[in-house]
């Protein structure tokens, strides 16, 4: 039950009031919530604000040769080192929407910026020429790093980051990466793309759906109907959220029924991920 103060004691206190004199608009000193320190909890993150794809959507996955603007789909993900303003630009102009592939757990030595990544943090390779492993543990290095291609990626205009190499802690990378740390890294990765109204999804990294599905906006996967992990994409697309799924080995007679029932955007690529493609057939 609320208490109530006596009638007089009120009265006391709105003529006190009355006669405390406002600051004037040049007192520029703090107010007592300048001057406090911030709360402990922060405030929520405002919804909105970027992109948000909704499960179903075909998309074209181009990371090799020259760029063909003409697929008739309405996602593009595309190198965000090799794909021009100007390419973007026209993919808006198509009616696209457009993803930006950048490596945030491993690194590459044909990227321009190469040079800026300490020896501290390259681990050994992950199965891909000029690409090592990070230790995603030094955020205090990477995090930098990345928002610098993040700031790229937004310039060019794109509307998302595709962040690749996310599960480190579950491969042999030379470092003693723990869940708990992979964990702190993607959802420093999600934090800095939609600090620039960038949309973000997860790559694979299957076994943290649970813990990360309310802080990407899509996901991205390669080969789960191969390897029988498509149920643990779900969570993704029950969220009603895109899940960007591709096979290599497998043909759209074997994936497409498993991508209906869990409303994945699938089709079939070569591995070198050029303009070839082939999805599953309309209403499967």
């Amino acid at each position: 039950m609320t208490r109530r103060l006596p009638l007089a004691l009120v009265l006391l206190l709105l003529l006190v009031a009355g006669c405390s004199s406002a600051p004037s608009d040049d007192d520029d000193r703090p107010g007592p919530d300048e001057s406090a320190p911030a709360p402990s909890v922060s405030a929520p993150r405002p919804t909105g604000g970027h992109w948000q794809p909704r499960p179903g959507l075909a998309w074209q996955w181009q990371l090799t040769g020259e760029l063909d603007p003409t697929v008739d789909v309405p996602v593009y993900d595309v190198d965000g080192f090799h794909v021009s303003r100007a390419q973007v630009d026209d993919l808006h102009r198509r009616g696209r929407k457009v993803i930006c592939y950048v490596s945030t757990g491993a690194w590459e030595d044909f990227r321009p910026d190469a040079g800026r990544f300490p020896a501290s943090v390259l681990g050994r390779p992950n199965g891909w020429k000029g690409e090592r492993w990070l230790d995603v543990r030094r955020t205090d290095v990477l995090g930098p790093l990345m928002t610098r291609r993040f700031d790229m990626c937004r310039e060019k205009g794109f509307d998302a980051v595709e962040p690749d190499n996310m599960d480190g802690y579950a491969n042999e990378t030379g470092f003693p990466l723990t869940a708990a740390q992979q964990l702190a890294y993607n959802r420093l990765v999600a934090r800095l793309a939609h600090d620039r109204g960038l949309a973000v999804g997860l790559k694979n990294d299957l076994d943290q759906i649970p813990e990360l599905v309310g802080e990407f906006d899509f996901a991205v996967n390669e080969q789960c109907v191969e390897f029988g992990e498509c149920e643990a994409l779900g969570a993704f697309t029950r969220a009603g959220k895109a899940v960007f799924h591709v096979e290599y080995d497998k043909g759209p007679a074997t994936f497409c029924e498993v991508a209906r029932k869990l409303g994945l955007s699938s089709m079939r690529k070569e591995s070198e991920l050029g303009t070839w493609r082939r999805p599953c057939p309309r209403g499967s």
